[in-house]
């Protein structure tokens, strides 16, 4: 049973259907299978999760037990564009189970049987978005084996491979059944069939036995019985017939008999990607190959499908005292995937301290940061490029100034305090950078935005960078993207807002007399000729939330927060962070007369890259925290913790930026979250 396969109906539960697996709450099925069943879940905050539950009867199976705790480790290695992402897992439960995103929409053979072939520039993102998944895999070390119409979900944002069932290791280990042959008849390549070999190779047969079936509707090895179909496969050639003439290089290389003649998914996603550009209005390159950012833009761009129905998942109304606070970050909630608990994962792993080097970073982090901009010269992240002679200066360390043009006299930038907000001539007749010093601000936000975003598996969302001298603001432009989440708007323009404006006050401070801008602006394009405000500030406001010199946490934050993370390092840090909350509340309850709690507690922990915090809350299902002296004493708890990781990683980890936290509980009283702590982390 594919894990995210659903049309967006959900199925009632029945007798004996669990009422909560994990952090999640179930609401009904999306099918079952041989495998198990896949239920439609709700994380505490209410977004849908897809949860597929084992069969005890497999369950009990030692070896299948086994193959299962194989395919959440070989998912958890897989990060990329067109795949749907594992949340989390507990392969060593009594009954075991993994949670994926869910994905509405139809599969491809349903959508093909609904609305017929995939045509134009739709086939063309379809045929990019697929290789490009494999190729993610294949990069990942791990061969998908059962590439086929049935495990691929035709999303509103574009097409999405899923299903790793007896996906294995490159490598060759793999714990699947000896003797049984994986993958689907029809979608099964010559190689496996003659020696059960099962290559990346393999895969890449069966894509283009995929894209050939979507722009036809046919297979192009036909049908019937199996032997028949398996002959065909190894000794005829492929019915290519309707497909666009441009398609056929690729496809015809993908299906070749011979394993080594085949095109690879990262140069079938490569060469499928140009023909995509080609296929619309905006030409990215002539023969140069396009960015892989482009090619996400282009694929979504071009992406159109008949609209579905997606029906809200109803679920009865919890008591106050259940209610959840924001979106939960699963990868702070349980065990990880070692222990066959929760996985996340992300694309890279950000270096460690090179501890060989002999560079020391300061003791005390400060409670502002940002890399800032020199006149002279700027290293890729913003900061002042370093002499040989010069000491080593830890980036994260630099303030941003407060008040950038404290006790100068005439300054450049005349238009400080004026509340007019920059009108929408200005946003239209702003123009790129023009001298190096517009191209240093444009590159320091543009960097700093893109370094953020990523953390939250967002840097897609490329800002555009522009300035308005009429109105001395700088402003930065996102979109349009089809199908974006209205928080993902959000946390643009918190990203968009923190890099503007530590980039200003940095080259207001560094330059007053001759840098002129010092406000900006965030905007999210609707079409090609407009954009809607999202937000407006002054970088001699100050750029950090603080109330009397104190750093505080806010709903903004938490909300962020609650996305989860797709860094590896933060991933790992909020795994063991919550569960030193944990050992530490319990170490401390002889002395506060507490309660134990354990991780069914509701403790969840995750990261906002916008201020550099880490956020914890709780949505207290059992009760643990609604009064004054266990709130103050999860405060403390928290504090202690979290400032002790924190500051561990930001000494052995040079990419690592948060220094402060903040930590909020659900009050049933107020029926709203409520911070009860937050602050800035000591040496």
């Amino acid at each position: 049973m594919s894990i995210a396969r659903v049309d967006g109906r959900v199925q009632p539960a029945r007798s004996g259907d669990p009422k909560q697996v994990g952090p999640y709450r179930i609401v009904g099925r999306l099918g079952s299978g041989g495998m198990g069943t896949v239920h439609a879940g709700l994380d505490p905050a209410g977004l849908r999760v897809a949860v597929k539950v084992i069969h005890p009867a497999q369950a009990e199976d030692p070896e299948f037990r086994a193959r299962f705790r194989r395919e959440v480790q070989l998912s958890s290695r897989v990060h990329g564009p067109c795949l749907i992402p594992l949340l989390a897992a507990d392969s060593d439960a009594e009954t075991p189970w993994l949670a994926t995103a869910y994905a509405p929409g139809l599969t491809l053979d349903k959508h093909l049987a609904s609305h017929g072939a995939l045509t134009g520039a739709t086939l063309y993102a379809f045929a990019t978005g697929t290789a490009q998944a494999l190729a993610a895999i294949h990069a990942s070390g791990v061969v998908h084996r059962d590439v086929k119409p049935q495990n691929v979900v035709l999303t509103p944002a574009g097409p999405r491979v899923l299903d790793f069932g007896i996906a294995h290791a490159a490598d060759g280990t793999s714990v699947t059944r000896t003797g049984v042959m994986t993958g689907t008849p029809g979608w099964i390549s010559p190689e496996h069939y003659r020696t059960g070999t099962a290559g990346p190779e393999g895969d890449m047969f069966a894509w283009g036995t995929l894209v050939a079936y979507a722009a036809t509707g046919r297979l192009p090895f036909g049908t019937g019985a199996l032997d028949v179909v398996a002959y065909r496969v190894m000794s005829e050639e492929p019915d290519l017939d309707g497909l666009p003439d441009e398609l056929r290089e690729p496809l015809a290389k993908a299906l070749a008999k011979n394993p080594a003649e085949r095109i690879s998914a990262k140069a079938a996603a490569q060469l499928c990607a140009l023909l995509l550009t080609r296929q619309g209005t905006q030409v990215l390159g002539t023969a140069a190959e396009p960015e892989p950012t482009q090619i996400i833009d282009c694929l979504t761009n071009a992406w159109n499908l008949p609209s579905m129905e997606d029906p809200v998942w109803s679920l009865p109304a919890p008591s106050k005292r259940k209610r959840a606070l924001v979106t939960a970050t699963v990868a702070a909630i349980a065990v990880t995937a070692a222990s066959g608990g929760i996985v996340v994962y992300s694309s890279d792993d950000r270096a460690d301290v090179n501890l060989a080097s002999g560079h020391a970073f300061p003791s005390t982090p400060s409670t502002e940061t940002s890399a800032p901009i020199s006149a002279s010269g700027t290293t890729a992240t913003g900061a002042p490029a370093a002499t040989p002679s010069a000491p080593v200066v830890d980036p994260r360390t630099s303030r941003i100034p407060k008040d950038p043009l404290a006790g100068v006299a005439s300054p450049a930038y005349t238009r400080s305090g004026d509340e007019t907000q920059p009108l929408a001539d200005d946003w239209s007749a702003s123009t790129i950078a023009g001298g190096p010093e517009e191209h240093d601000v444009e590159k320091a936000i543009r960097d700093r935005m893109t370094s953020m975003l990523a953390t939250k598996d967002m840097d897609f969302m490329k800002p555009t960078i522009t300035f308005s001298q009429r109105a001395q603001t700088v402003m930065v432009t996102g979109g349009p993207v089809r199908q974006l989440p209205e928080n993902y708007q959000d946390v643009f323009r918190r990203a968009g807002e923190m890099a503007a404006c530590s980039s200003l006050a940095h080259r207001l401070k560094n330059d007053p007399a001759t840098w002129p801008y010092g406000r900006f602006a965030i905007y999210w394009k609707t079409s090609d000729l407009d954009a809607a405000a999202l937000g407006y500030g002054e970088a001699t406001d100050g750029c950090i939330s603080e109330t009397a010199g104190q750093w505080h946490g806010d709903e903004a934050g938490l909300a962020t927060a609650g996305i989860p993370s797709s860094d590896k390092a933060e991933i790992r840090v909020a795994d063991v962070t919550v569960k030193d909350i944990v050992a530490t509340w319990n170490a401390n309850t002889t002395e506060t007369n507490d309660d134990p709690i354990t991780l069914t507690d509701g403790i969840s922990l995750g990261f906002d890259p916008i201020e550099n915090a880490a956020y914890v809350w709780t949505d207290d299902p059992n009760n643990r925290f609604t009064n004054h002296a266990s709130q103050s004493n999860l405060r403390g708890t928290v504090e202690e913790a979290v400032c002790r990781k924190l500051t561990l990683e930001f000494h052995s980890n040079r990419n690592w930026q948060y220094t402060r936290w903040a930590v909020a509980v659900y009050d049933a009283y107020t029926g709203a979250r409520q911070f009860i702590g937050s602050g800035t982390c000591p040496s």
